[in-house]
């Protein structure tokens, strides 16, 4: 490729990535974090795999022990959508320079006008004037993006065109603020209140159950496709290869719908129900990515910083090695990414790329076929050293996979590393005489 064509393709990246509303989205969607984090914790806890520890608890505090760690789960974990419309619409304010926290209360009224306020018992009792928690975690996902996007959207537009009731200047900031809000938070929920009334009885549904079976349901099954994750896998280390970064490009557009396919995981345990692909189990959510296909960072470089320790001749390429490897058990590579280089290196193209989507396709039929078992609504941090992370989400099974993706990395990058270590050897050999 040339350096034309490849400036150009870097171009057209970067303004997609400048956008306002994939910024937004990038920036928001982290507000989700520590509420899945919190939540993972307490879920692990309320089921740990070991029954004499849960038969002992029962004894010592009664059957119910486990309601209050599920309890906390369901005030974090089970409102992600939530979180997610009010850190979009105030990331979207923020971003464009407006005071951001009435675009987050605007965007979460308008989520909560999108649903029905009732919700029908096991016995078919129509139970009036109570928010469903089905739609507060990751069924509503989708709905909450395209809610915080056009709520942050249309009231900084307001903002920018200056139609607000502006207050005398001594009036305190924040009064003003608030006084700021109203024009465009009146015009948005009023307009959410004829979106409710349309598809209530136009449509007999409503606007979230209609994003959900038109839009959410199919995004969700391509990002659980194996297609789907060959691209979204491969994509990652493309972009960085260019100096992009490939994380926030396509997690940032795709995480969401990751995130929806883990709660929809655990609420499929929650139901009482086995997690197997026959029930409607998820292979691929967001903690699938973080542990199984980007250990030691992007482009499973882990393999890489191994080799590079062990096997290589080159003093530049050894003491990047052992500058590297520690980093690397924590997930985080920016020195092997810049340092190697892998950007715009064509000798480590090939091996970047494909190191990972070998790894995300070997995973993926193992869990297909049942030696590894589907990923639950836990999650770790995604700097969790590999076999830890591995243990914590799926047990002995997933620490073996992480094992068997760690090799197939250092297979992969073997021959790459070989002959990039012999040009680096000839310079500095070249160098000294």
């Amino acid at each position: 490729m040339s350096e034309t064509r490849s400036e150009k393709l870097i171009n057209i990246v970067m303004k997609f990535v400048e956008l306002k509303g994939i910024v937004a989205l990038k920036d928001g969607i982290i507000y989700t974090l520590p509420m899945s984090l919190i939540g993972s914790v307490f879920l692990l806890l309320a089921q740990i795999p070991y029954q004499p520890f849960n038969d002992w608890m029962a004894s010592m505090l009664g059957a119910g022990w486990t309601e209050p760690l599920f309890q906390v789960y369901n005030s974090t974990m089970s409102i992600m959508a939530v979180v997610a419309v009010i850190g979009i619409a105030y990331m979207y304010a923020k971003n464009d320079g407006h005071e951001p926290l009435g675009a987050g209360i605007i965007a979460f009224a308008v989520f909560l006008i999108t649903l029905n306020q009732s919700t029908t018992s096991a016995s078919g009792e129509v139970v009036a004037d109570v928010i469903p928690r089905t739609w507060l975690g990751g069924q509503g996902m989708v709905t909450s993006i395209i809610i915080g996007l056009l709520v942050g959207a249309v009231y900084s537009w307001f903002l920018n065109k200056k139609i607000t009731i502006k207050m005398p200047a001594g009036v305190p900031q924040g009064v003003s603020n608030q006084f700021s809000a109203l024009i465009p938070g009146l015009v948005i929920i009023t307009a959410s209140m004829f979106i409710f009334m349309f598809f209530k009885y136009a449509l007999n549904t409503t606007f979230i159950d209609f994003i959900f079976k038109v839009l959410q349901t199919p995004l969700q099954g391509f990002t659980d496709s194996l297609i789907g994750l060959i691209i979204t896998t491969a994509l990652v280390p493309f972009f960085w290869w260019f100096g992009v970064h490939g994380n926030n490009i396509v997690n940032g557009v795709m995480s969401g719908m990751k995130i929806a396919n883990r709660l929809d995981n655990q609420a499929i345990i929650d139901s009482g129900k086995a997690l197997t692909i026959a029930n409607g189990g998820h292979i691929v959510t967001d903690t699938f990515s973080d542990a199984l296909v980007t250990i030691g960072g992007s482009g499973l470089t882990i393999g890489l910083a191994i080799l590079m320790v062990w096997f290589a001749k080159s003093e530049q390429t050894k003491a990047l090695g052992k500058l590297s490897i520690g980093p690397g058990l924590f997930n985080i590579n920016e020195p092997i990414i810049f340092g190697f280089p892998m950007v715009m290196n064509p000798m480590m193209f090939v091996p970047f790329i494909l190191a990972p989507t070998l790894s995300a396709v070997v995973s993926y039929f193992a869990m297909r076929v049942g030696l590894v078992p589907l990923l639950t609504g836990v999650t770790v941090p995604w700097t969790t050293p590999p076999i830890i992370s591995g243990l914590i989400l799926g047990g002995w099974r997933m620490a073996l996979l992480q094992v068997v993706c760690i090799t197939i990395s250092v297979v992969i990058y073997f021959p790459f590393l070989m002959k990039q270590d012999a040009m680096n050897l000839k310079t500095e050999q070249e160098a000294e005489a």
